[in-house]
């Protein structure tokens, strides 16, 4: 992904966040947004993640982590303990990403969920003319080192609301010069969501 997309998408769920809000960053790998968050909304924020040196990241930027597995759930918080709760390219790397959800809309009065959109023309167009997985700049793995074990586009996460009857309250579709209107499912790089 590039830092532009990253940047951009940073910018949407900060809007998306009132201010001295609770937070938790699931997967928040070295604490990049949890940071920005804390700075420009003032919000009390922690982290949850797998791994160490990502932890040792979000020490260093003072924020609280815990390491913990996520697809563990989320036993020690209770019920609609946090104002939001932060999926954000963490929901594709995760073996169920339905309990997962399910745990995060528990204890997150909102949920933010955002992951890279593998129905992209660019992505379509690698599997279509070269027969292989594709490699993009949203997705820069080869097939055999990828953490994504999720291949999910924007249609299919929409789709699975409708069906667990999660409502989405906002969403926003970014592409590599931005926000993205017509035919996100096609031209977008990233799907952002808030659901509750």
């Amino acid at each position: 992904m590039t830092d532009k997309t990253e940047n951009t998408s940073y910018k949407i769920i900060a809007d998306w966040i009132e201010e001295k809000s609770s937070v938790l960053d699931l997967g928040c790998g070295g604490g990049e947004l949890l940071s920005l968050l804390m700075e420009r909304k003032n919000v009390k924020a922690i982290g949850i993640e797998l791994s160490e040196q990502a932890i040792y990241k979000c020490v260093a930027k003072g924020i609280s982590v815990v390491h913990e597995n996520i697809e563990n759930g989320l036993n020690g918080y209770a019920d609609k303990s946090f104002d939001y709760v932060i999926l954000y390219n963490t929901f594709q790397e995760i073996k169920n990403p339905a309990v997962v959800l399910g745990e995060a809309l528990r204890v997150g009065k909102k949920v933010i969920v955002g992951f890279p959109n593998f129905a992209h023309w660019a992505s379509r167009f690698q599997i279509f003319f070269n027969g292989r997985v594709p490699v993009t700049s949203s997705m820069p793995f080869q097939w055999y080192d990828t953490p994504n074990l999720h291949f999910l586009s924007i249609l299919n996460f929409e789709d699975y609301c409708n069906i667990k009857k999660i409502k989405i309250e906002k969403f926003a579709f970014i592409g590599k010069s931005g926000s993205v209107k017509l035919l996100p499912n096609l031209f977008a790089e990233m799907g952002i969501f808030l659901v509750s």
